[in-house]
């Protein structure tokens, strides 16, 4: 079994033999492993199948050893929850390093808490969090780990299925790893945006078959090849989910919503049903 590297690095790193660090290291990858396990076939994992009773379909299609993407839709803050619990293989999510940092007795629960749900700290003092976030991934990825992403970036507003930004393309073209579309069906009716207790409803997965980039292989840092790719995957998760697609990113999307409630009310533009969408561009390789 793997086990993903923190990288958690004390603030007097100097102080240390190299001997000393390696031996810190390898305790935190070890307290990670045992959080994720536990919380998941203990502490909170029994509870979710009880009250959720989630169900998923073509799992097979998860390889069983080697790095992958795990390319999701985003409902509701429960999908990293529920995920994790019908993947054999661990599952990685990245987090911000502020959820790991809080000091005080709050703040090292809740460090467990994300530590446990497979959730690993991304620092951004060294760059934005977009380079950041991309940098762990790819490495993550190079190592053997299953990834999860979420390719909008942010919630739906709406449960419609929003633009894809291109970073999970640039992950997958450096790593070379296929991605996994993953469809979440009824997170937000158990979450919906802004409750702060859950509401037990079914909730369903499904993983589509393996998208393999490697005819783009290469081509990293192409910004047409990354939005082509970007928008292949996010045709294949309106197909999967059944989502209405929207050609805006989320964020932005939730701008003119705040925008309509201060009763300035730009309007969103009107979209086509899922089946009509034929928007997506392809690329045949040469």
């Amino acid at each position: 079994m793997r086990v993903v590297s923190l990288h958690v690095v004390p603030v007097h790193a100097g102080s240390y033999s190299r001997r000393e660090r390696c031996s810190r290291v390898r305790k935190t990858e070890g307290l990670a492993t045992v959080l994720y396990w536990l919380t998941k076939r203990v502490l909170l994992g029994p509870l979710l199948h009880l009250f959720f009773r989630p169900r998923a379909t073509g799992t097979e299609h998860i390889p069983a050893s080697g790095g992958a993407l795990l390319a999701s839709n985003h409902l509701a803050v429960a999908d990293s929850f529920f995920m994790p619990l019908v993947v054999p293989r661990r599952v990685t999510f990245p987090a911000k390093l502020e959820y790991f940092t809080q000091p005080g007795v709050k703040g090292r629960l809740k460090k467990w808490f994300f530590t446990g749900v497979g959730q690993i700290p991304i620092d951004r003092s060294g760059g934005s969090a977009a380079q950041a976030a991309l940098a762990t991934g790819v490495r993550l990825l190079r190592e053997g780990h299953l990834l999860g992403i979420y390719p909008e970036g942010t919630r739906s507003p709406d449960g419609r299925l929003y633009k894809g930004k291109t970073g999970i393309a640039r992950m997958a073209l450096e790593a070379r790893v296929p991605v996994i579309p993953v469809a979440m069906v009824g997170t937000d009716r158990a979450n919906p945006i802004g409750s702060k207790m859950w509401r037990p409803h079914r909730i369903s997965m499904r993983f589509g078959e393996p998208l393999d980039f490697s005819r783009y292989y290469g081509l990293e840092g192409d910004r047409f090849v990354e939005r082509s790719i970007t928008d292949e995957i996010m045709y294949a998760l309106m197909e999967l989910s059944g989502q209405e697609y929207v050609d805006m990113y989320a964020a932005k999307a939730k701008e003119l919503m705040a925008a309509e409630t201060d009763e300035r009310r730009p309007r969103l533009p009107s979209q086509p049903r899922a089946t009509e969408v034929d928007r997506i561009p392809t690329v045949e390789a040469s």
